[in-house]
């Protein structure tokens, strides 16, 4: 649904601007229980049966972006409680990630297959004909489905010539490659955190925007306005992501507007693990390990720990690109924070990793950073354009699109070893990503370079994007072919790079 603005697209910006309003105003922060009275004015409800659950799902929406959790359904508990704790200017929020706000949630029905209206009781009976548990049988001419026997395989919805057999299935749980998301005893959907991995494509993917990750834009406001030089780590997914106002060349400018001390691209990051994983795919495969596994989604490589743990060291050691630019800037700034902007939910469960907390302070999707940008009141037609970013190569920013992260270690490989065969193979999608793994189980991908993304077309699809995913993908192409032909070994930040512990 990215790229639509919906009702409740609205009501997410709305709450990450009156979010960032707050920390930037400072003063009584009780005045958070005024908020959703102001996010839904009026009496009337516009989305749900009633005003005050509108407020209330509003009120829930409010406390996770400051990075505090849900308060319990079965007692009374005030808005506010928490938020003096949470003004601090260091990374905050309760595990866990990613949360169902219940009564927000429709209860929708887990996967079911029905027949509609659309049934013309054909002589064939093709659906009847292929299904595997004589589930289906005709009455009055027409299919009946007896729910307990079908198996939910689909194979009727396949073989209707009139389309009248529909296969239902939770959105949220369709979304979700890894299984994750089930129903409660009153049918709320709930996740087993045992299997989630954070990508946040169930957020996304709800229409009643009842699931939501945890932000950081609050205590990342409060770092500013105690004095800290902040930097922000910016993925090159960010094009077109804040609009058309916003081009390359005024980044840098409206960024300072919000109170950034300057901004780093990460696809100098990006060149650098290129040039790591390019290194370990030539040491280990195929005389040490048969296959090499990217390293980049953070989401695809805890999937591949989890479901094939056998698998952990083929999984490139090179730090992602994120934290690689945070520990370049943290070189070059002593004492600074660096937040990470991008698209991606996962990168703030990465960035609480205890070997990566102390690189990474926060980080915050596109559409968080969109919320500061309106509750500053930001005029990006004002802002006068600088020079472009150049810090990046193409190489490096190619890694926002599905398949760039391999095409950039395969010429990195090729520069050296024009003669190598490198193998290649990439998947899409936690489904697919498994499905991959599976086949590389059995010995298809040996000697190959494996490219994971945990969201179908690669981070421009990311859980904290704003924009279609094909509009996304050719404006990051676009800049991609912009870059300079320099190669990741020309940049300027490599010989500080080798330096890094």
């Amino acid at each position: 649904m990215r790229g639509i603005y919906s009702s409740v697209t609205d009501i997410r910006r709305k709450v990450f601007t009156e979010v960032a309003r707050l920390a930037y105003e400072g003063g009584d922060y009780s005045r958070i229980d005024d908020l959703p009275y102001k996010i839904v004015p009026g009496e009337v409800a516009n989305y749900r049966e009633s005003i005050f659950l509108e407020r209330a799902i509003v009120g829930e929406r409010l406390r996770l972006s400051i990075g505090l959790p849900l308060r319990p359904i079965t007692e009374h508990t005030r808005l506010s409680q928490g938020i003096i704790e949470s003004a601090i200017a260091e990374k905050y929020y309760d595990p866990p990630l990613v949360n169902v706000i219940k009564f927000a949630c429709n209860k929708c029905p887990e996967k079911t297959v029905q027949v509609t209206e659309l049934c013309q009781g054909c002589l064939a009976h093709p659906c009847k004909e292929v299904c595997p548990k004589q589930a289906i049988r005709i009455r009055n001419g027409r299919a009946v489905i007896d729910q307990d026997k079908c198996i939910k395989c689909g194979r009727c919805v396949g073989v209707c010539a009139y389309h009248a057999i529909v296969q239902m299935e939770r959105p949220c749980a369709a979304a979700c490659g890894m299984n994750a998301i089930h129903s409660d005893a009153y049918g709320h959907a709930t996740i087993d955190y045992d299997k989630c991995v954070s990508c946040g494509m169930c957020i996304v993917n709800c229409p009643f925007g009842a699931i939501s990750d945890k932000g950081q834009i609050f205590q990342l406001i409060h770092a500013m306005k105690e004095g800290y030089e902040v930097y922000a780590a910016i993925a090159p997914a960010f094009v077109g992501q804040f609009g058309p106002k916003m081009t390359p060349e005024k980044l840098r400018p409206a960024m300072q507007e919000l109170g950034f001390k300057d901004i780093a691209e990460v696809a100098v990051g990006a060149d650098l693990c290129t040039i790591e994983e390019a290194k370990d795919f030539l040491d280990k495969v195929p005389e040490k390990q048969p296959f090499l596994a990217t390293s980049c989604c953070p989401s695809w490589s805890v999937m591949a720990k989890k479901k094939f743990p056998e698998f952990e060291s083929y999984i490139s050691m090179a730090l992602t690109p994120m934290v690689l630019t945070a520990r370049l800037l943290k070189k070059q700034h002593p004492g600074c924070k660096v937040v990470f902007i991008g698209p991606c939910s996962a990168k703030k469960l990465e960035a609480s990793r205890r070997t990566i907390r102390s690189d990474v302070d926060f980080v915050l999707t596109f559409e968080e950073t969109m919320g500061m940008f309106e509750a500053k009141q930001v005029d990006l037609t004002k802002i006068t354009g600088e020079s472009s970013l150049e810090e990046g190569t193409a190489a490096g920013r190619g890694f926002a699109v599905s398949g760039g992260v391999a095409q950039a270690v395969v010429d990195c490989i090729h520069k050296k070893y024009p003669d190598r065969e490198v193998k290649v193979q990439s998947a899409q999608g936690l489904r697919d990503c498994y499905k991959m793994l599976l086949l590389a189980k059995a010995g298809k991908y040996n000697g190959y370079l494996l490219e994971g993304m945990a969201c179908p077309g690669g981070c421009v699809a990311g859980a904290g994007t704003l924009q279609p995913l094909t509009k996304a993908t050719s404006m990051v192409l676009d800049y991609k072919a912009k870059a300079d032909k320099k190669t990741a070994e020309d940049s300027p930040y490599r010989k500080q790079a080798d330096r890094l512990d």
